[in-house]
């Protein structure tokens, strides 16, 4: 064997056995956290992916990971590129790799193995950390709590169990680990990211979300503005709140545990609402300019179709009345592309003469809160039109530019037919999109602030 064998062979960044575990795994094992007064005390998280070195406005908080692994895989792969910046801050919690419960079972255990030897390495290095705790289901019991000391301080995360948007909640998952970990840990305490279950016991310290995020930091802890224009949309430290959004399901910043695809569907809006209901079941809705939609319920429950009774202000792309088949998946509801035009196709499948109101949403129900929730919108098969300027818009997600070509996005300005073929922009992703401008301005820069007249996803 030559020495450059050798050294490669026998290299750390290949072998990573330096902290024996406990036990035929051998998980590295975190040392217990020392704490010191004060600790504790009006405690906020920073994200992984907003720390930087020239940082000198919040390193009393603690580094988190709670966040998309494709933001933090650096501190595996590269464990001594941030020893220097994360010593920095009051502490750091080790990194939360995913643990999904679709995760094939190997997977769940080397993120666990990745989880304590990130901690133990860092520990090791004099920064003060505290082991990030997470589960998939009983069968990952054996060994998702290895690596932490009896009566350590832990942290945990209740975001991604919790009800929001169009997830129901998976507390069921989340309590039972939990409660496991409270048998077999006994922390002296727990660091909950995210409003707790009431269910859950032990010495809990909250630490509140909306204080803890971007939005606080800029304009409470003192960010200059001139700090904040280097931030740029998409840059990996951007200040504009949308740090994941290439990988975002329904516009949140946390993953890790629980369903990979978050809790089941369920109406968050009362225009949602449409999408449910009794089998053979109309279920009408207006939009905010008074056009008629008609959903036709399923024999599952679940809306099959949808006629349209307008040509959404693009009489090129649409008949008026048009028919969408509505598709399903683990996310949800997906807007087809146009399948039957010219009639009222959603009618000639009724199977029960019974018709439901639903409610329009407010402008602030459709309003788009972030890139990613536009982005979800047109991948969903969305149709929308919004008003900048003055100026009406119209874009969809799932349109065919000829007759039996595959499905394309699309974006134009409202109106005649000659004003929408003039200003039409054929696209394959949303982000293109997102480049199209709207008078002066790139959608982009203002999706978040144009005025939204019809949202059907």
């Amino acid at each position: 064997m030559t020495e450059e064998n050798y050294n490669y062979r026998t290299r750390q960044a290949l072998l990573r056995n330096q902290f024996p575990g406990r036990g035929k795994l051998q998980i590295p094992v975190i040392p217990k956290f020392q704490e010191r007064a004060g600790d504790f005390n009006d405690l906020l998280l920073i994200g992984f992916d907003k720390t930087h070195l020239e940082d000198q406005n919040h390193l009393d908080r603690m580094v988190h990971f709670f966040l998309y692994d494709y933001r933090f895989e650096r501190v595996w792969k590269n464990p001594d590129s941030d020893i220097e910046k994360l010593a920095r801050y009051r502490a750091v919690l080790s990194p939360d790799f995913s643990m999904y419960l679709e995760m094939a079972p190997v997977m769940q255990l080397y993120n666990v193995f990745r989880n304590r030897w990130c901690g133990a390495y860092w520990a090791s290095k004099g920064i003060r950390v505290i082991p990030t705790v997470n589960w998939g289901d009983e069968s990952t019991f054996d060994f998702c709590f290895e690596g932490i000391e009896k009566g350590s301080v832990v942290a945990v995360s209740t975001y991604m169990a919790s009800e929001h948007d169009n997830r129901q909640d998976q507390k069921d998952w989340f309590m039972a680990g939990y409660n496991e970990m409270l048998r077999r840990i006994e922390p002296e305490k727990i660091i909950c990211y995210n409003t707790p279950f009431p269910e859950m016991q032990g010495n809990i310290v909250y630490v509140d979300y909306e204080r803890s995020s971007w939005k606080y930091m800029s304009y409470e802890r003192g960010f200059r503005k001139e700090d904040l224009d280097t931030f740029k949309i998409g840059s990996t430290s951007s200040q504009n709140g949308d740090t994941i959004e290439p990988y975002l399901i329904g516009g949140d910043t946390f993953k890790g545990g629980g369903s990979a695809y978050g809790g089941k569907w369920k109406p968050s809006k009362l225009g949602d609402e449409k999408f449910i209901g009794k089998p053979g079941e109309i279920k009408q809705s207006f939009t905010k300019k008074g056009d008629l939609y008609e959903t036709h319920i399923g024999l599952d429950g679940k809306a099959d179709s949808e006629t349209h009774y307008s040509d959404h202000g693009t009489p090129t792309l649409h008949d008026n009345p048009h028919t969408h088949d509505i598709y399903w998946d683990e996310l949800g509801p997906h807007l087809g592309k146009i399948e039957h035009t010219g009639k009222a196709y959603g009618r000639e499948r009724r199977w029960l003469s019974m018709k439901t109101i639903v409610p329009a949403n407010t402008f602030e129900d459709d309003r788009f809160k972030t890139i990613s929730d536009f982005k979800w919108c047109m991948k969903r098969g969305g149709e929308v039109q919004f008003e900048w300027n003055g100026v009406m818009y119209c874009c969809f997600g799932c349109v065919s530019p000829v007759a039996g070509a595959a499905p394309k996005m699309v974006i134009c300005q409202a109106g005649s037919v000659e004003v929408n073929t003039r200003t039409e922009k054929w696209c394959d992703t949303a982000d293109e999109i997102l480049e199209y401008m709207v008078g002066d301005d790139r959608l982009r820069d203002v999706i978040t602030q144009v005025k939204v007249w019809e949202r059907t996803i």
